[in-house]
């Protein structure tokens, strides 16, 4: 049970848009078991902004394989709370708000550039962008800083990006990895903030609803870390306490391919099809000393 004097607020992220793996089951477990060692609440957030690949069905399944793998979480769209919604589509208007606030700073910028014309001013490949989920944006491309901002507009019909401060570098100490460090228009460019759809971007909405819910350390896989800086960037421009950070290390194929939600053989509703047991997955996660330090 949660100690009503721990401060420690966790919190587990899924998103609706395939069945959970084994990658996620351990993350998720790892996220549930520091929260029950500090006595701490645990939240359960449904980031399903993705209308594209977001599947009703997606969501009762992933609630149902995390409480059949033995996780309980305080908070959630399916027990309620004190900081709801839990779904980030009924939260658009704390995102709108946060985005009003950086126009007003002056922190962002109107992108009009393709990842085309991004790839070609830097003189990447356009097949992608290295392990970077996003490639570099060149400072080349974003406008003066005084340039004046045109108006949000009721609905936003262009890329928004926050504009980094090129050359300095960003630091904090990752539970799990150590002191992690990076340099602002280096190891990554301005990024979005909000998509020409009309959608927050996930660096926006994790950022505000982190600060929102009160989280005081987000669990989550290493190939976030990158996204880390960019999110201590927004915390820093709304003027917001950034939570702390523990980065979980990367589950791998049979091939060392990093699982994805295309491994459908890993998948938690396949394991259970396979009549598998929840205590037998878990006890290989503490088998394999996954995170020696949990108490």
């Amino acid at each position: 049970m949660p100690n009503p004097a721990s401060p420690y607020r966790g919190r587990l992220a899924p998103s609706p848009t395939g069945h959970l793996h084994l990658g996620h089951a351990r993350t998720f477990w790892v996220a549930a078991e520091r929260a029950r060692a500090a006595g701490g609440v645990l939240v359960l957030r449904n980031e399903d902004l993705d209308a594209v690949r977001f599947r009703l069905d997606f969501v009762a399944a992933m609630l149902e394989d995390l409480r059949w793998l033995g996780l309980v979480w305080q908070e959630g769209p399916d027990v309620g709370g004190p900081f709801g919604p839990y779904d980030q589509s009924g939260r658009r208007s704390h995102y709108r708000a946060a985005l009003e606030r950086l126009h007003a700073a002056g922190a962002i910028y109107p992108c009009t550039h393709s990842r085309r014309d991004v790839l070609e001013a830097i003189g990447a490949p356009h097949e992608g962008a290295g392990q970077d989920d996003e490639p570099v944006y060149p400072a080349s491309l974003r406008p003066p800083a005084d340039a004046p901002l045109p108006p949000l507009g009721d609905r936003v019909a262009v890329n928004w990006r926050l504009r980094v401060p090129d050359g300095e570098e960003l630091r904090f100490l990752d539970g799990r990895f150590g002191e992690q460090r990076a340099v602002a228009g280096r190891d990554f460019g301005d990024f979005l903030v909000w998509r020409k759809d009309d959608v927050p971007s996930y660096q926006l909405a994790c950022a505000v609803d982190d600060a929102a819910m009160g989280i005081t350390e987000v669990v989550r896989g290493a190939d976030l870390i990158r996204s880390t800086f960019r999110q201590l960037l927004v915390y820093r421009a709304l003027r917001l306490a950034a939570p702390a950070f523990y980065h979980c290390p990367l589950m791998t194929d049979a091939a060392g391919q990093r699982l994805a939600k295309r491994h459908d053989a890993l998948s938690l509703r396949t394991l259970r099809e396979q009549c598998a047991k929840p205590e037998e997955i878990t006890g290989k996660f503490l088998a394999e000393g996954t995170d020696g330090d949990l108490q």
